[in-house]
């Protein structure tokens, strides 16, 4: 079974304020590319609609400018992860204490990986 590649267009009318060059989404880290994946299986597999996503991502952004952000464009996909996380609770997929669970797993596993090394949850 082969999966269709995403419609670029369509995606970046949907999602204009995606940073994008011309082969694509454009990341600054792995965890962005991740993030960005896991949004994309889910919308393949009809957890929810681009409509559906762009809405909650735009309520991401706002509330992060409404809270001081100045939208200088490297804290983009710190909102999809915002998005993605609150689109993911609504769907059911998780649960609000298992989100905290697992941002309490991954502060305490950062803060134990020294420097430079990959961030392992052990």
């Amino acid at each position: 079974m082969t999966q269709a590649r995403p419609n670029l267009p369509e995606l970046r009318t949907t999602l204009l304020s995606l940073p994008c060059d011309d082969a694509g989404p454009v990341f600054n880290a792995p965890w962005e590319a991740q993030a960005f994946a896991v949004t994309l299986a889910l919308h393949e597999r009809g957890v929810f609609t681009w409509a559906e996503w762009a809405k909650c991502l735009n309520q991401a952004i706002c509330d992060a400018q409404a809270a001081g952000d100045r939208d200088s464009g490297n804290t983009y996909y710190c909102h999809w992860l915002t998005a993605l996380e609150r689109i993911s609770t609504i769907k059911g997929l998780v649960t609000d204490d298992m989100l905290r669970q697992r941002r309490t797993a991954w502060d305490v596993a950062a803060r134990r990986t020294p420097h430079g090394q990959p961030i392992e949850l052990g």
